[in-house]
């Protein structure tokens, strides 16, 4: 099954990073956070990805086309440029990086790949937002519910300290989400091949009239995932997701771990 990934626009509001590099090869614990994710996603097993690139694309290219190299230990000839591989890269990744256009939509971005997918079943996620939903939980719901498309609905991570008042005085001050109890869009996406029927143009944005039409026609299902979600929109959270990594408590990072061991199951 193909992961389709969502790594071409602008990141505007990371600036500080983005105005150098794509977005997704943002830097986190010293490798791209679109590294984390497809290592996340190849630690269940899907391990075939399909990369919409397009800001700073080439960036993304020219990492997966060295990434094995720079994996690997070897002798070069100096003579020749040959190289004897000792010991070589444990990726066993297939990556298909593919530009998509530079102001192409969310939307847009995924008809642009519908050719290389086929009639099957695919994943989607967005390329700049980790989590450790389970993902063989998701793709079993997925099947079971037998509509066209899945989206992981996650909690809205806490970006402003929340206040209780009474009167004029502050009761409580807490860290917490935004909209407690609610549930937003998190990406981890499954859908069929007739998703793509709802994909027009490359000004077509995936999160407005195509899910919006699924969710109208009783296609859009919600795999509830109350569990670790983070995107990376600022520096703060950038920060956030490195120091998760540095301090070794990064939820997502499932080293040598069964795919059926880690995770939060979630639920319909």
């Amino acid at each position: 099954m193909k992961v389709l990934i969502l790594a071409g626009g602008r990141g505007t509001r990371l600036a500080e990073e983005t105005s150098s590099r794509p977005k997704p090869m943002v830097e986190i614990g010293g490798r791209p956070i679109l590294w984390h994710l497809m290592n996340f996603y190849a630690s269940y097993g899907f391990k075939e990805f399909l990369v919409a690139c397009g800001y700073k694309g080439e960036m993304i290219k020219e990492y997966f086309k060295n990434i094995a190299v720079h994996e690997s230990d070897f002798f070069v000839d100096l003579r020749d440029g040959s190289l004897d591989v000792i010991h070589g890269s444990r990726l066993d990744w297939r990556v298909g990086l593919v530009d998509t256009g530079m102001d192409t939509m969310t939307g847009g971005r995924l008809r642009r790949l519908r050719g290389l997918i086929g009639d099957e079943t695919c994943m989607a996620t967005y390329g700049d937002g980790l989590s450790d939903v389970n993902l063989s939980a998701l793709l079993q719901f997925h099947r079971t519910h037998g509509k066209l498309a899945t989206v992981t609905a996650v909690r809205p991570p806490a970006r402003f300290g929340g206040l209780r008042i009474v009167g004029e005085q502050v009761e409580e001050f807490t860290e917490k989400p935004q909209a407690e109890g609610g549930w937003i869009n998190g990406g981890y996406f499954v859908f069929e091949p007739g998703v793509f029927d709802y994909l027009q143009g490359d000004d077509t944005i995936l999160e407005r009239e195509p899910l919006e039409r699924l969710a109208r026609e009783g296609q859009l299902m919600a795999f509830r995932h109350p569990g670790f979600f983070q995107p990376m929109d600022t520096v703060r959270e950038r920060d956030l997701l490195d120091n998760l990594w540095s301090a070794g408590t990064a939820p997502w990072h499932r080293w040598n771990q069964p795919a059926s061991s880690a995770g939060q199951a979630g639920h319909p």
